[in-house]
């Protein structure tokens, strides 16, 4: 795992104390394309499971989430696809 991945999984950890938490590096899919930095940790998917997310919208789970990693978002990280769920909730 990269570092920015580490940052990601740091930064969720610790504003959601999440359950599940599963990060994919997707960049290498995007080789070639806008956004695409060479070494990767450009594109990733996120699958958290926090009881934060509880009787939320969808979006409003995924504001959460782009606040938290807005750091990221505005630098290195180019696409974040999130899935957001609470405890119980099918993944």
């Amino acid at each position: 795992m990269g570092a920015i991945a580490e940052a990601i999984r740091d930064k969720l950890t610790e504003a959601f104390r999440p359950t599940r938490l599963e990060i994919q590096d997707d960049s290498a899919r995007h080789h070639g394309h806008a956004g695409a930095r060479e070494g990767g940790e450009s594109h990733f998917n996120v699958l958290i499971e926090a009881e934060a997310f509880a009787g939320k919208p969808k979006v409003a789970r995924q504001r959460l989430v782009y606040q938290t990693l807005a750091e990221e978002l505005a630098g290195p990280v180019h696409a974040l696809s999130v899935r957001a769920v609470a405890p119980g909730e099918a993944a």
